[in-house]
């Protein structure tokens, strides 16, 4: 029982006491009772799709709705070829088709909650590395009806990793409140991104660990995140995300 004391502690102060926090926080707020009272609409965040004959890639990330968007949060891919005058946006949903083209403004408020712009990808880099995310978007093994559970996952949050990982460089980590995105596909423990800059660990995305320049050192536990992040310098915290450069 000594032994385990100082776990207990380290799983409280690094786990808990954040997501109690933020909960607290998240009830003292003015929200949406119901997702059709909601704000869906733009943010404004992103160009005119037209005012650039650029390719463009977009990660975003925001709250979700309801009590769990104290603690957790939607992420989709947004993506624009060279000369196109329209962007793509991709969603992972839990309801009707799973993976959603364009079912909301590209950069939309997500039950009200602004996005945040996790990565920016543009230029020859973009119009490069496109192809390969529609290719892994394809591929993602639960993208039929029924390949959505909210914990631990699969989920959207998974859905996004999976890109990212699958082409390591778009070079982007989403943030700590990402609940489901260490959450390996077919059971897998172990997975290398191809360029060796990050390894996963993880028990069915339940508790495990990421390590390498692109992560920093990552722990997770039952979807929380916490951790350090080496390339830009900062600390990662369950619920409330990263704080740093």
């Amino acid at each position: 029982m000594k032994a385990l004391k100082p776990l207990l502690i380290a799983i409280l102060a690094l786990y808990l006491l954040p997501t109690f926090a933020s909960a607290g926080w998240w009830a003292l707020q003015d929200r949406p009772a119901r997702w059709s009272e909601a704000n869906w609409g733009s943010a404004g965040i992103l160009p005119q799709p037209a005012a650039s004959e650029d390719a463009a890639i977009y990660i975003f990330s925001a709250a979700t709705g309801g009590l769990k968007g104290a603690v957790a949060s939607h992420s989709w891919i947004v993506t624009k070829a060279k000369g196109a005058k329209t962007y793509i946006r991709y969603d992972k949903v839990g309801w009707g088709s799973p993976i959603r083209r364009n079912h909301r403004s590209a950069d939309a408020f997500w039950y009200s909650n602004r996005p945040q712009l996790v990565k920016a990808v543009t230029g020859s880099q973009a119009e490069l590395l496109i192809p390969k995310i529609e290719g892994a978007i394809a591929a993602y093994p639960y993208a039929e009806p029924g390949g959505y559970t909210i914990w631990p996952g699969p989920n959207s949050n998974t859905f996004v990793a999976f890109v990212l990982r699958t082409v390591p460089d778009i070079d982007a980590v989403l943030p700590p409140h990402a609940v489901g995105r260490d959450y390996l596909p077919d059971g897998e423990f172990l997975h290398i991104d191809d360029d060796w800059r990050d390894i996963h660990l993880t028990i069915r995305g339940l508790i495990g660990i990421s390590a390498g320049w692109r992560s920093g050192f990552e722990v997770h536990f039952l979807g929380l995140v916490a951790g350090l992040d080496l390339a830009r310098p900062g600390i990662k915290i369950p619920a409330f995300g990263r704080l740093g450069v």
